[in-house]
């Protein structure tokens, strides 16, 4: 039987840089509370035409995910809890809890329960749902691969426990433990960071897989979405050399999950991470994808960036840039008049105004700066 993925689940249903010498007296700031509501208020009014009568918003029958990330999304963005956009999305994902914990329909169960913490997370008030996160991060964890620590798939996870494990399906896992209140010393955290980093372009003692070495210097520190690629003589992931290609999108990813995780800045794995991203600095296309993902790649590199701490990120150029700002300005210049986002590339169906509207709602919660 073939493997149901992501993408067979999507398929049933600005500002330019500016250099500081040339302006010395510019003012980094981001944008405002005002001014990122101003947008949000705009998507809530495509959202209430989009979402079904039984709260869910993909346009056919499909899984949670989507409606989680929306609702994250929007609380992140200070929509209230009561608000009906909300409250419907809820009571569709409660009606999605499945007897083993997880939060899905026919299958993706990583994926969607691991979007569906976040949001059930969001509104925890009161431990509302301590049960439901506690079962979900139960199921989470078991469908982990937990088998030989020399195997290049110990620690990650794919979408259902099944399938074969990839950065993506595990970053969200760690980001989903990680906020239902697991450790960063769990065990599960420590596996899952195993994984990462086989997935990160640097020849070292965690990552010696044989492709990390062919890694090209433009390639060097970035991430790939799966180091089983290496051995797939078909995959279009692969270089000339026989090293696997670094993606913005699996870069931040993996950045941010070792931040997220409690890794040093100063651990020589982020420190390389950082050196790519400072090359690769960019919000107009997913480096090493164009606009393939575009708007899965702006919602890692607001996370990442958040994370990293750096209000003003200066990239390899030794060009300062107001990262916050420029990501606003960006999702504000592609926002259609119906108050949705679409990417113009068709792949990984982010053509969908929902989904793509979804993570760009998100990146946006990112780019209020920190009180």
């Amino acid at each position: 039987m073939s493997q149901f993925t992501r993408r067979d689940w999507l398929k049933t249903t600005v500002a330019g840089p500016v250099v500081m010498s040339a302006f010395p007296f510019r003012v980094f700031a981001a944008p405002s509370a005002d001014d990122v509501k101003a947008v949000v208020d705009k998507a809530l009014g495509f959202l209430k035409t989009s979402q079904k009568d039984g709260g869910d918003f993909f346009p056919k029958a499909g899984e949670p995910g989507l409606t989680a990330l929306i609702v994250s999304a929007l609380l992140r963005n200070g929509v209230p809890g009561d608000n009906p956009i909300v409250t419907k999305s809820m009571k569709y994902l409660e009606g999605n809890i499945q007897k083993d914990g997880g939060v899905y329909q026919k299958g993706l169960g990583n994926y969607m329960t691991c979007l569906a913490i976040m949001a059930f997370k969001e509104l925890n008030t009161g431990g509302k749902y301590d049960k439901v996160l506690a079962n979900a991060t139960k199921y989470v964890k078991g469908i982990q691969d937990d088998t030989d620590p020399k195997d290049v798939k110990y620690g990650g996870v794919g979408y259902d426990g099944k399938s074969r494990p990839d950065l993506s399906n595990t970053q969200f896992m760690v980001e989903a433990l990680l906020a239902a209140g697991v450790s960063k010393d769990d065990p599960a955290i420590k596996k899952a960071l195993v994984f990462v980093g086989r997935c990160q372009n640097l020849k070292n003692e965690s990552n010696e897989l044989p492709y990390a070495a062919k890694a090209s210097e433009d390639d060097k520190g970035g991430f790939v979405y799966n180091p089983l690629d290496q051995d797939n003589e078909k995959s279009d992931k692969r270089t000339a050399a026989g090293g696997l290609r670094s993606e913005g999108g699996m870069t931040y990813a993996g950045l941010k999950s070792f931040l997220y995780a409690g890794v040093s800045k100063d651990d020589p794995r982020v420190k390389a991470a950082i050196a790519w991203v400072r090359k690769h600095y960019t919000v107009t296309e997913n480096p090493g994808q164009g606009q393939v993902g575009l708007y899965y790649y702006y919602h890692t590199f607001a996370k990442a960036m958040d994370a990293l701490g750096e209000e003003t990120f200066v990239d390899a150029k030794d060009v300062k840039h107001d990262w916050r700002q420029e990501l606003f300005d960006e999702l504000k210049k592609k926002q259609g008049e119906n108050g949705s986002w679409a990417n113009k590339n068709k792949q990984f169906l982010e053509d969908v105004p929902e989904l793509a509207t979804a993570f760009a709602l998100l990146s946006l919660s990112y780019c209020r700066k920190k009180a």
